[in-house]
């Protein structure tokens, strides 16, 4: 049984406007151990798919469908279920650690009163071993900087906060969502081998939000796509970097500069922008940006599937994939090329 499974996730917004559709029938699941990096282009649903799991959407927001972790169902369960498993068996480091904790409490406040909660340590045991956590996460002289305010730490010292606020429960599931935005190269290194090392130590599964593909091939076992509220393509990091099957991974992975590029070759861009959600286009929701567009993709594009996991929504053939219809079933596409998988393999 794998430590999640979300099945036909959706998630709507009602607005002044219309109806918001973030996410659009989702599905995907995460192994033990494993890490999971999900990418996309802002607004495609990555961060409010973690939300509506996590039970945090806006009041304008609802979810349907089903995200099953260990067997129960986070959609179905009450407030008082979900934060008995918030920050204790998952956690999750959000975008922005400046508006993530408060400016109006200590860290050694905000620590503490994450372990008392769920550990129910008295306040000498959850301050040291909060201390212990921050010197894990490499704060210099944590013993003393546990006393100071948020805004008393610079951008890169604050996100080690949340993730060591992530940590303090030693959590079954860490979601980070963009662990590393808004700080410099240097610190965006730093805060992605800390994450490496503490995923190897503690052997816990990682769900990674990001637009920083640099990150997911240095750290992701898989890695699934997102456009426009859909999952586009999934598969392993190798695949997807080496050998990626839909228009828009492919566009994604030649807008990132390479230094096996040569210099005078232009970096290539996807036309336009992402599409409305209020007013998703009639078939596939990349055909407006698509250089492959044609006539069928007025139509939903269908979905490929192989024996390994691997999925492409696209009309274009998947390599080695076979075309799964809605109702789960459907023909088989174009002759398997052996050669290609011999080669990825």
């Amino acid at each position: 049984m794998a430590l999640l499974d979300v099945t036909g996730l959706e998630v709507e917004f009602e607005t002044p406007e219309g109806t918001v559709r973030a996410v659009s029938n989702l599905d995907f699941h995460l192994e033990e151990g494993e890490t999971l990096a999900i990418v996309g282009e802002s607004g495609a649903g990555k961060s409010q798919m973690m939300m509506a799991i996590m039970g945090l959407l806006a009041e304008n927001g609802r979810a349907r469908g089903s995200a099953l972790y260990r067997g129960a169902d986070l959609l179905g369960m009450t407030a008082r279920e979900l934060n008995a498993i918030r920050g204790n068996q998952i956690a999750m480091i959000f975008q922005d650690p400046m508006t993530s904790l408060n400016p109006y409490m200590t860290i050694e406040q905000q620590m503490t009163e994450v372990i008392m909660h769920h550990r129910k340590l008295k306040r000498d045991e959850a301050r040291a071993q909060a201390v212990e956590m921050l010197r894990a996460v490499r704060i210099p002289d944590a013993e003393e900087r546990i006393r100071q305010y948020p805004h008393e730490y610079s951008g890169g010292m604050r996100q080690r906060v949340m993730i060591a606020m992530g940590l303090l429960c030693e959590p079954e599931l860490l979601i980070a969502d963009e662990p590393s935005t808004a700080l410099d190269v240097t610190v965006q290194a730093q805060i992605t081998q800390l994450v490496r090392e503490l995923r190897e130590q503690a052997g816990m599964s990682i769900i990674l939000i990001t637009h920083d593909l640099a990150v997911v091939a240095d750290i992701a076992d898989r890695v699934m796509v997102m456009y426009a509220g859909e999952v586009v393509e999934c598969g392993s990091a190798e695949d997807i970097f080496y050998n990626p099957q839909h228009p828009y991974t492919r566009g994604l992975l030649d807008s990132v500069p390479r230094l096996d590029r040569a210099s005078d070759q232009d970096l290539h861009a996807i036309p336009g922008n992402p599409p409305n959600l209020l007013d998703l286009p009639v078939g596939c929701n990349f055909r407006d940006r698509c250089d492959e567009a044609r006539e069928e993709c007025r139509e939903p594009p269908p979905v490929w599937r192989d024996e390994t996991g691997r999925m492409s929504r696209c009309v274009l053939p998947m390599e080695g994939g076979k075309r799964v219809d809605p109702d789960g079933t459907g023909p088989e596409s174009r002759a398997t090329n052996s050669a290609s998988r011999e080669n990825r393999e």
